[in-house]
């Protein structure tokens, strides 16, 4: 053997411990046609089953995300969408594509051609398919093991207690119930069944608002002191059919379906639950839309340390999502903080003898694959959900609490409740 060819050997020996096998096929093949090889920075390497690359931007850049680092599909916690309006069709079902842990592999709808057809789309096998009648029989299908619960607000009941007692893990959008008794006969049917139930608060998986609590929380720009939040939007002329305003189907207006945003990010971003509520309520006179249900609520929290939100909710307003929180040392702008994608942040602070503003751009990924992941975290690790249904029964003591004041006209106080996230549990794992 040619000593060229020994050293050649040597060398590609070498690299091979550096870059692994792969890396050694691509850096004999770029040998060959006398290209310099590639280094561990583009190659990379594994750790703990991920992908993991080196840094190649220098400090002045924000490094790039991970790579992403999914289940393979059949260790991933099968899930059954239960019904197939707007937000399963629209936001529920495609998210599911960006998730790392879940699978859908069940649908429940009352509408045969429309089932049929999604299930199509999905590739969900027609045993896999159920109506509302044939709901229990999931018990049978060891492939569900969360069923998320995707139904007008007075039907969530129901059907959580049917999924516990088929056996099966619950994910029920918010809000929860349609009155605090019913939401915590929720919490007890789960926990009487020993499974776990979690309320789908996207906007605690939300990129920005999270980054926010974590402003809050650290103290970053001194006391948290107040905040503004509004959440409006329009409803149809003819809309007085819709589900959303009935109250049996509802069990409220603009309160517990938009308001409720306003009133839960107050919640999560301080840790704090408030002590005392202040309200005022008007509809529309002879307005059919709002026979049963309100249009426009104004409602103010006291928080234990005095931190105060006003909060703004109505069906009347044109589309606006936006919440600000002043502190001691800089206030934060966030348009759009409700909506289901399109969140910014703005921090506004003295910047040596001037005003400035900072614009924060963060990796965002999709709310609704972050929450169905952490529930298939919960599943396949055993944790308390972060927004379990005791998170979702306290939203609703604090909703009966706003409805009163309004209705007396006098602030209402609540029992006082120290401590940080007292209804939650931990943390989500961070994306990557």
């Amino acid at each position: 053997m040619s000593d060229d060819h020994d050293t050649v050997s040597r060398r590609n020996v070498l690299k091979l411990g550096t870059l692994g096998a792969a890396g050694f096929a691509l850096t004999g093949r770029a040998s060959a046609q006398g290209l310099p090889p590639p280094s561990s920075v583009d190659i990379g390497r594994v750790e703990n089953n991920k992908v993991v690359f080196d840094p190649w931007r220098s400090p002045a850049d924000a490094p790039s995300a991970p790579p992403p680092a999914p289940l393979a599909p059949e260790e991933r916690v099968g899930f059954a969408v239960v019904g197939l309006g707007r937000l399963s069709l629209e936001e529920i079902l495609p998210a599911f594509g960006e998730t790392k842990k879940a699978k859908v592999v069940a649908l429940v709808s009352g509408t045969p051609d429309k089932l049929k057809t999604v299930a199509k789309q999905y590739g969900i096998a027609e045993n896999a398919c159920y109506d509302y009648e044939g709901f229990d029989t999931t018990v049978d299908n060891p492939d569900i093991k969360v069923v998320y619960i995707v139904l007008p607000n007075g039907l969530h009941r129901e059907y959580v207690e049917r999924a516990a007692k088929a056996g099966k893990h619950v994910l029920c959008e918010k809000p929860m119930a349609v009155n605090a008794p019913e939401a915590q006969a929720m919490v007890d049917a789960c926990a009487s069944a020993n499974v776990k139930l979690m309320i789908a608060y996207r906007i605690q998986y939300e990129a920005y608002n999270q980054r926010l609590m974590e402003l809050t929380r650290s103290g970053t720009f001194g006391r948290a002191v107040g905040m503004s939040a509004t959440n409006v939007q329009t409803v149809a002329e003819n809309g007085a059919e819709q589900w959303r305003h009935k109250k049996a189907l509802a069990g409220g207006g603009s309160l517990p379906d938009i308001g409720l945003y306003c009133l839960n990010t107050a919640r999560f971003l301080t840790g704090e639950e408030p002590s005392e509520v202040y309200a005022t309520i008007y509809s529309p006179p002879n307005d059919p839309r709002y026979a049963e249900v309100e249009e426009t609520v104004s409602f103010m929290l006291r928080f234990p340390s005095n931190f105060i939100a006003n909060c703004f909710t109505s069906y009347g307003a044109r589309d606006d999502k936006h919440q600000r929180l002043n502190f001691e040392k800089a206030s934060v702008d966030m348009p759009n903080a409700y909506l289901y994608q399109g969140q910014s942040m703005t921090i506004t602070q003295r910047q040596g003898d001037d005003t400035g503003e900072t614009k924060l751009v963060l990796t965002a990924p999709n709310q609704f694959a972050s929450e169905i992941d952490h529930m298939a975290d919960c599943v396949l690790k055993n944790l308390k959900p972060r927004t379990p249904g005791e998170e979702g029964v306290q939203d609703h003591k604090i909703m009966d609490a706003i409805y009163k004041s309004a209705e007396t006209g006098q602030p209402v106080k609540l029992d006082r409740i120290e401590g940080r996230d007292v209804f939650r549990g931990p943390p989500p794992e961070k994306a990557g």
